[in-house]
Protein backbone atom coordinates (compact mmCIF):
# COMPACT_ATOMS: atom_id res chain seq x y z
CA UNK A 1 0.00 0.00 0.00
CA UNK A 2 1.37 3.55 -1.14
CA UNK A 3 2.39 5.64 2.00
CA UNK A 4 -0.37 7.90 3.09
CA UNK A 5 -0.08 11.34 1.32
CA UNK A 6 -2.23 14.30 0.63
CA UNK A 7 -3.37 13.20 -2.89
CA UNK A 8 -4.41 9.76 -1.35
CA UNK A 9 -8.51 9.16 -2.30
CA UNK A 10 -10.01 7.44 0.80
CA UNK A 11 -13.15 5.20 0.38
CA UNK A 12 -15.52 3.99 3.30
CA UNK A 13 -17.78 1.78 4.41
CA UNK A 14 -20.66 2.89 7.11
CA UNK A 15 -22.81 -0.02 8.74
CA UNK A 16 -24.61 -0.58 11.96
CA UNK A 17 -21.85 -3.80 12.18
CA UNK A 18 -18.24 -3.37 10.44
CA UNK A 19 -16.82 -6.02 9.09
CA UNK A 20 -13.55 -6.25 7.54
CA UNK A 21 -14.46 -7.86 4.34
CA UNK A 22 -15.21 -4.95 2.29
CA UNK A 23 -12.22 -3.36 3.52
CA UNK A 24 -9.92 -6.25 3.09
CA UNK A 25 -11.08 -6.60 -0.61
CA UNK A 26 -11.04 -2.87 -1.96
CA UNK A 27 -7.37 -2.38 -0.25
CA UNK A 28 -5.91 -5.85 -1.62
CA UNK A 29 -6.68 -4.07 -5.63
CA UNK A 30 -5.99 -0.78 -4.52
CA UNK A 31 -2.34 -2.18 -3.39
CA UNK A 32 -2.25 -4.91 -6.12
CA UNK A 33 -2.96 -2.28 -8.95
CA UNK A 34 -1.16 0.44 -7.55
CA UNK A 35 -3.91 3.24 -6.58
CA UNK A 36 -3.69 5.62 -4.58
CA UNK A 37 -6.32 4.75 -2.39
CA UNK A 38 -7.17 3.35 0.81
CA UNK A 39 -10.73 2.15 2.34
CA UNK A 40 -11.97 2.14 5.84
CA UNK A 41 -14.99 1.05 7.65
CA UNK A 42 -17.23 2.91 9.82
CA UNK A 43 -19.88 3.08 11.88
CA UNK A 44 -22.23 6.05 13.05
CA UNK A 45 -24.96 7.05 15.30
CA UNK A 46 -25.49 10.28 12.82
CA UNK A 47 -25.59 9.72 9.59
CA UNK A 48 -26.41 13.26 8.30
CA UNK A 49 -23.58 14.29 10.62
CA UNK A 50 -21.70 11.22 8.45
CA UNK A 51 -22.94 12.33 5.18
CA UNK A 52 -21.69 16.04 5.21
CA UNK A 53 -18.54 14.88 6.48
CA UNK A 54 -18.66 12.72 3.06
CA UNK A 55 -18.91 16.11 1.32
CA UNK A 56 -16.89 18.37 3.30
CA UNK A 57 -13.77 15.77 3.31
CA UNK A 58 -14.28 14.91 -0.21
CA UNK A 59 -14.53 10.92 0.64
CA UNK A 60 -15.11 9.49 -2.45
CA UNK A 61 -16.77 6.97 -2.14
CA UNK A 62 -18.76 5.00 0.56
CA UNK A 63 -20.90 1.63 0.57
CA UNK A 64 -24.07 1.62 2.88
CA UNK A 65 -25.09 -1.43 4.80
CA UNK A 66 -28.21 -1.93 7.18
CA UNK A 67 -29.73 -0.05 8.41
CA UNK A 68 -29.10 3.05 6.62
CA UNK A 69 -29.56 1.71 3.26
CA UNK A 70 -33.63 3.91 2.79
CA UNK A 71 -32.74 6.52 5.63
CA UNK A 72 -29.93 8.12 3.46
CA UNK A 73 -31.94 8.52 -0.08
CA UNK A 74 -32.52 12.23 0.83
CA UNK A 75 -29.15 12.97 1.78
CA UNK A 76 -28.03 12.20 -1.74
CA UNK A 77 -28.11 14.15 -4.83
CA UNK A 78 -29.21 11.97 -7.43
CA UNK A 79 -30.71 8.14 -7.62
CA UNK A 80 -29.03 6.12 -10.05
CA UNK A 81 -31.74 3.43 -11.73
CA UNK A 82 -30.73 0.69 -9.82
CA UNK A 83 -31.21 2.01 -6.57
CA UNK A 84 -34.75 4.08 -7.60
CA UNK A 85 -35.91 0.51 -9.06
CA UNK A 86 -35.70 -0.76 -4.87
CA UNK A 87 -35.33 2.64 -3.06
CA UNK A 88 -32.60 1.28 -1.51
CA UNK A 89 -28.90 2.42 -1.58
CA UNK A 90 -25.73 0.54 -1.10
CA UNK A 91 -22.99 3.15 -3.08
CA UNK A 92 -22.72 6.53 -2.99
CA UNK A 93 -19.94 7.99 -5.27
CA UNK A 94 -18.68 12.03 -4.70
CA UNK A 95 -18.42 14.05 -7.25
CA UNK A 96 -16.69 17.18 -6.14
CA UNK A 97 -19.59 17.30 -3.81
CA UNK A 98 -22.29 16.31 -5.80
CA UNK A 99 -23.71 12.61 -3.95
CA UNK A 100 -24.47 10.08 -6.62
CA UNK A 101 -26.73 6.83 -5.34
CA UNK A 102 -27.04 3.41 -6.54
CA UNK A 103 -27.78 -0.31 -5.46
CA UNK A 104 -24.59 -2.84 -6.77
CA UNK A 105 -26.57 -5.65 -4.98
CA UNK A 106 -29.46 -5.73 -7.30
CA UNK A 107 -26.55 -5.35 -10.25
CA UNK A 108 -24.90 -8.30 -8.62
CA UNK A 109 -27.84 -10.36 -9.21
CA UNK A 110 -29.62 -9.05 -12.32
CA UNK A 111 -25.74 -9.90 -13.50
CA UNK A 112 -25.67 -13.33 -12.25
CA UNK A 113 -28.75 -14.61 -14.20
CA UNK A 114 -27.76 -13.67 -17.36
CA UNK A 115 -24.19 -15.10 -16.56
CA UNK A 116 -25.87 -18.55 -15.31
CA UNK A 117 -28.58 -18.63 -17.71
CA UNK A 118 -31.34 -18.85 -16.14
CA UNK A 119 -34.71 -18.74 -18.31
CA UNK A 120 -37.00 -16.34 -17.68
CA UNK A 121 -39.97 -18.67 -18.05
CA UNK A 122 -38.89 -20.63 -15.02
CA UNK A 123 -41.45 -20.18 -12.14
CA UNK A 124 -39.57 -18.73 -9.01
CA UNK A 125 -39.98 -19.50 -5.04
CA UNK A 126 -37.95 -16.60 -2.74
CA UNK A 127 -38.01 -17.07 0.63
CA UNK A 128 -37.60 -13.30 2.72
CA UNK A 129 -38.70 -9.99 2.22
CA UNK A 130 -36.13 -7.68 3.96
CA UNK A 131 -34.01 -5.07 1.90
CA UNK A 132 -31.88 -7.76 0.34
CA UNK A 133 -34.90 -9.57 -0.78
CA UNK A 134 -36.08 -6.42 -2.52
CA UNK A 135 -33.15 -6.35 -4.92
CA UNK A 136 -33.57 -9.87 -5.23
CA UNK A 137 -36.91 -9.45 -6.52
CA UNK A 138 -36.40 -6.54 -8.64
CA UNK A 139 -33.59 -8.32 -10.37
CA UNK A 140 -35.46 -11.05 -11.19
CA UNK A 141 -38.72 -8.99 -12.03
CA UNK A 142 -36.44 -6.93 -14.77
CA UNK A 143 -34.82 -9.62 -16.35
CA UNK A 144 -38.54 -10.85 -17.30
CA UNK A 145 -39.29 -13.45 -14.70
CA UNK A 146 -43.43 -13.45 -14.24
CA UNK A 147 -44.53 -16.39 -12.15
CA UNK A 148 -42.46 -15.52 -8.64
CA UNK A 149 -44.00 -16.05 -5.41
CA UNK A 150 -42.89 -14.82 -2.20
CA UNK A 151 -43.18 -16.61 0.75
CA UNK A 152 -41.99 -14.40 4.11
CA UNK A 153 -44.17 -14.78 7.85
CA UNK A 154 -43.71 -11.08 7.70
CA UNK A 155 -47.25 -9.81 7.46
CA UNK A 156 -46.22 -6.28 6.10
CA UNK A 157 -43.01 -6.55 4.52
CA UNK A 158 -44.10 -9.56 2.41
CA UNK A 159 -47.09 -8.08 0.70
CA UNK A 160 -45.99 -4.83 0.58
CA UNK A 161 -42.75 -6.50 -1.49
CA UNK A 162 -45.20 -8.75 -3.50
CA UNK A 163 -47.65 -5.60 -4.81
CA UNK A 164 -44.83 -3.54 -5.67
CA UNK A 165 -43.71 -5.60 -8.26
CA UNK A 166 -46.84 -7.92 -8.86
CA UNK A 167 -46.11 -10.96 -7.93
CA UNK A 168 -47.14 -13.57 -5.15
CA UNK A 169 -47.13 -13.52 -1.59
CA UNK A 170 -47.66 -16.15 0.77
CA UNK A 171 -47.10 -16.62 4.48
CA UNK A 172 -46.41 -20.43 4.75
CA UNK A 173 -44.78 -22.30 2.42
CA UNK A 174 -46.20 -23.44 -0.85
CA UNK A 175 -46.07 -26.61 -2.41
CA UNK A 176 -43.13 -27.49 -3.70
CA UNK A 177 -43.25 -26.73 -7.19
CA UNK A 178 -41.02 -24.29 -8.47
CA UNK A 179 -38.14 -24.24 -10.76
CA UNK A 180 -35.72 -21.60 -8.96
CA UNK A 181 -35.18 -21.21 -5.10
CA UNK A 182 -34.11 -18.37 -3.35
CA UNK A 183 -33.12 -17.76 0.20
CA UNK A 184 -32.75 -14.08 1.07
CA UNK A 185 -32.74 -14.78 4.85
CA UNK A 186 -30.56 -15.47 7.57
CA UNK A 187 -31.16 -19.37 7.30
CA UNK A 188 -28.02 -21.24 6.68
CA UNK A 189 -25.69 -18.22 7.80
CA UNK A 190 -22.87 -18.50 10.70
CA UNK A 191 -24.46 -18.50 13.66
CA UNK A 192 -27.82 -19.88 15.58
CA UNK A 193 -29.68 -20.29 12.34
CA UNK A 194 -25.88 -22.42 10.62
CA UNK A 195 -27.31 -25.53 9.84
CA UNK A 196 -30.62 -24.95 8.67
CA UNK A 197 -31.58 -25.48 5.28
CA UNK A 198 -33.98 -22.79 3.69
CA UNK A 199 -36.07 -25.08 1.84
CA UNK A 200 -36.72 -28.58 2.44
CA UNK A 201 -35.82 -31.84 0.11
CA UNK A 202 -38.87 -32.08 -1.67
CA UNK A 203 -38.23 -28.25 -2.88
CA UNK A 204 -34.66 -28.55 -4.01
CA UNK A 205 -35.73 -32.20 -5.67
CA UNK A 206 -37.91 -30.54 -7.98
CA UNK A 207 -35.79 -27.21 -8.34
CA UNK A 208 -33.09 -26.94 -11.30
CA UNK A 209 -31.45 -24.02 -9.93
CA UNK A 210 -30.79 -22.94 -6.50
CA UNK A 211 -29.90 -19.56 -5.52
CA UNK A 212 -28.30 -19.43 -1.90
CA UNK A 213 -27.64 -15.41 -1.01
CA UNK A 214 -26.31 -16.15 2.34
CA UNK A 215 -22.17 -15.45 1.87
CA UNK A 216 -20.67 -16.11 5.08
CA UNK A 217 -20.26 -19.58 4.93
CA UNK A 218 -20.12 -19.97 0.85
CA UNK A 219 -21.13 -23.46 1.44
CA UNK A 220 -24.36 -23.21 3.30
CA UNK A 221 -26.25 -25.97 4.03
CA UNK A 222 -28.72 -25.05 1.17
CA UNK A 223 -25.99 -24.89 -1.33
CA UNK A 224 -24.62 -27.95 -0.15
CA UNK A 225 -28.10 -29.52 -0.74
CA UNK A 226 -27.92 -28.42 -4.30
CA UNK A 227 -24.95 -29.07 -5.13
CA UNK A 228 -25.44 -32.97 -3.65
CA UNK A 229 -28.34 -32.99 -6.17
CA UNK A 230 -26.95 -31.93 -8.65
CA UNK A 231 -28.59 -28.30 -9.54
CA UNK A 232 -27.77 -25.56 -11.04
CA UNK A 233 -26.21 -23.09 -7.98
CA UNK A 234 -25.76 -19.52 -7.59
CA UNK A 235 -24.06 -18.57 -4.56
CA UNK A 236 -23.80 -15.50 -1.93
CA UNK A 237 -20.04 -15.52 -2.41
CA UNK A 238 -21.04 -14.68 -6.37
CA UNK A 239 -23.13 -11.99 -4.94
CA UNK A 240 -21.00 -10.17 -2.75
CA UNK A 241 -18.06 -10.01 -4.94
CA UNK A 242 -19.71 -8.49 -7.51
CA UNK A 243 -21.48 -5.88 -5.92
CA UNK A 244 -18.13 -5.25 -4.38
CA UNK A 245 -16.58 -4.85 -7.79
CA UNK A 246 -19.72 -2.70 -8.77
CA UNK A 247 -18.18 -0.37 -6.17
CA UNK A 248 -14.99 -0.47 -7.00
CA UNK A 249 -14.94 0.27 -10.91
CA UNK A 250 -17.50 3.32 -9.49
CA UNK A 251 -14.66 4.47 -7.09
CA UNK A 252 -11.58 4.39 -9.11
CA UNK A 253 -12.50 3.91 -12.58
CA UNK A 254 -11.02 0.82 -12.98
CA UNK A 255 -12.81 -2.04 -14.44
CA UNK A 256 -11.73 -5.56 -12.84
CA UNK A 257 -11.49 -8.84 -14.29
CA UNK A 258 -12.78 -11.85 -13.06
CA UNK A 259 -9.55 -13.28 -12.31
CA UNK A 260 -8.86 -10.36 -9.81
CA UNK A 261 -12.61 -10.31 -8.52
CA UNK A 262 -12.01 -13.77 -7.50
CA UNK A 263 -8.65 -13.84 -6.24
CA UNK A 264 -9.61 -10.40 -3.81
CA UNK A 265 -12.52 -11.99 -2.60
CA UNK A 266 -10.63 -15.23 -1.33
CA UNK A 267 -8.36 -12.93 0.13
CA UNK A 268 -11.43 -10.86 2.12
CA UNK A 269 -13.14 -14.07 2.87
CA UNK A 270 -9.66 -15.51 4.28
CA UNK A 271 -9.54 -13.72 8.12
Amino acid sequence: MPILNKDMQVCMSLAARPSNIGTRFHNYLYDELGLNFIYKAFTTTDLEGAVRGIRALGIRGCSVSMPFKEAIIPLVDVMEPSAVAIQSVNTVVNDDGVLTASNTDYEAVAQLLAEHRVDPGQSVLVRGSGGMASAVVAAFHDAGFEDLTIVARNTVAGPALAERYEVAWVADDPEPDFDVLVNVTPLGMRGDAENVVAFGPEYIERASTVFDVVAFPSETPLVAAGRAAGKKLITGAEVIALQAARQFERYTGVVLTADQVARASEFSRAE
